[in-house]
């Protein structure tokens, strides 16, 4: 019997060193394994973070450029307001000279208008315009072959030039509209020192 129990000694002896062989061995390998898979790990982690620190610099740049864009807009919406607010101003200011003044304005406007090769121009007013209408516009009129209609047009102020079938709107805002982006670069540098972009 004691020679069994030598050979089931031994074999147990054997099995636990197999054992021992083979737990570690697996734990080597799983240590290898745990190495490997954190290396792995650190190296995706950190080109997660070079990717996600890429793409949070074109967002950043993308949201300041798309800031800068409405500001910009914004600023050019209050300078064009801040022009038509004076346009505006002009227009009431020019409308409500005194009569001598408005119409030496108008007398200028229509030796400029006037076209002596076209023959005889015939001039309409608004009705207030008509009521008032000073001498000296008279004459100016006269003497450019231009005759003031009896008839009144429907504008706000300045006049309506006709030759024939040709007519042309000299009212201030027409003339202002006509000349819109002309009108609105003086009026800007005025303000703002530069020409509206």
């Amino acid at each position: 019997m004691a020679g069994i129990e030598n050979i089931l000694s031994i074999i147990s002896s054997q099995q636990k060193q197999a054992e021992k062989t083979i737990i570690s061995s697996a734990e080597k390998k799983a240590d290898g394994i745990i190495t490997e898979g954190n290396e792995k790990a650190a190296k995706e982690y950190q080109e997660y973070l070079k990717k996600a620190k890429i793409q949070l610099a074109l967002d950043y740049d993308n949201a300041v450029s798309s800031v800068d864009a409405q500001m910009k807009r914004k600023a050019l919406a209050y300078k064009v307001k801040c022009i038509d607010n004076v346009i505006a101003k002009i227009i009431d200011k020019l409308d409500n000279l005194p009569d001598e003044e408005y119409f030496a304005v108008l007398s200028k406007l229509l030796s400029r208008k006037a076209d002596s090769d076209s023959g005889e121009g015939v001039l309409l007013l608004n009705k207030k315009d008509l009521s008032r209408v000073t001498e000296d516009f008279r004459t100016t009129a006269k003497k450019l072959n231009i005759e003031i209609s009896a008839e009144t047009a429907d504008i706000e102020n300045g006049f309506i030039l006709t030759y024939g079938l040709i007519s042309e709107n000299c009212s201030f805002r027409a003339i202002i509209e006509a000349e819109r982006d002309s009108v609105r670069d003086i009026v800007s540098r005025e303000l703002f020192g530069q020409v509206k972009k």
